[in-house]
Order: C-alpha cells, then structure tokens, then sequence
C-alpha cells in the first residue's frame, strides 16, 4: 500500500486546504495530511478497471441508444400532447432478469435506461440479477424485457463480458 495512491488528488486536495484556510504552516501540514486521506479514500472509490472485450461493439451500440432515445422523445412527446390528463397510458414497474453480473455494464445500462424517456431505472437486486423497470406507457411487460435483453443487455455483454 502506497501513501500517495493518487497523487494529483492530494494535491490538489492539499492546494483547496491552503486556499481555503490561512496559509500558515500549522495548515499545510493539515492541508497534506487531508489531502494524503482523500487520496487515500479515492483508491477505495475508485472502481475496478473497465475491460472493454469487443470495442467496436461500442459504435454499435451508440448509434442504437441514440436512434432509440430520438424514437422515445417522439413517442412520449406524442403522448403528452395528444392525451392530456385524461389519457389512457397505463405506467407500470416490469422486473427483468438480466445475465449480465459486469458492474460496468450495469451501469451503461442504467444510464441508457434512465437517459431514454419514458423509462426509469428503479431498483437492481444483484443477488437475482434482477432489474426493477418503470414505463411510462406500458403496454406489454414481455415486450419490455425482450426489448432490454436483446437490444441492450446482448450488446454490453458482448463489450464487457
């Protein structure tokens, strides 16, 4: 174990102690020693390193997310312009089972999902692998996780797994 396990962070942790305390010496010698502590907690945060299998899968990948976005900003646009408050959209919370047990992937994943309008990210149980969906017009929950599975989930297993 190192001292200085990230030793920009200490620094500029150190350099923000000086600048927002006094500079006398009694300081910097707190300013390093809270610097040498969050470089120190920032190993611990820091996540495992990201091995990224098939890269060109990410392309792949981008191009659908964003297609996939713009067709959800139409959708849910159309949605909220055409039905008002009596409309008839039922939302709801759909649980898919994923396979993938990647954290890198997981979180791409919860980032597509909560970045697509229309869907929210709402609870991950890792210990089943499962994934707590909701929709904002749910019209068929197996259409959801075929949607998830195969669109997404294949696809970042493929780049992380």
């Amino acid at each position: 174990m190192t001292l200085f396990p990230h030793p920009i962070v200490t620094v500029v942790l150190t350099i923000l102690w000086m600048v927002l305390t006094s500079f006398t010496p009694g300081q910097f010698v707190l300013g390093v020693i809270a610097g040498i502590l969050g470089g120190l907690a920032y190993r611990r945060l820091t996540p495992e390193r990201i091995m990224v299998r098939r890269p060109r899968q990410i392309i792949r990948l981008f191009f659908r997310v964003g297609g996939d976005i713009i067709r959800s900003n139409i959708a849910v646009a159309g949605l909220i312009l055409t039905q008002g408050r009596g409309g008839r959209r039922r939302a709801g919370f759909v649980p898919i089972p994923l396979d993938m047990t990647s954290p890198n992937g997981l979180a791409v994943l919860a980032i597509i999902v909560t970045a697509t309008p229309g869907t929210a990210w709402i609870e991950y149980e890792p210990r089943n692998g499962l994934l707590l969906l909701h929709v904002f017009d749910l019209l068929d929950e197996d259409d959801w996780v075929h949607t998830i599975k195969s669109r997404y989930e294949s696809l970042l297993m493929e780049i992380f797994e």
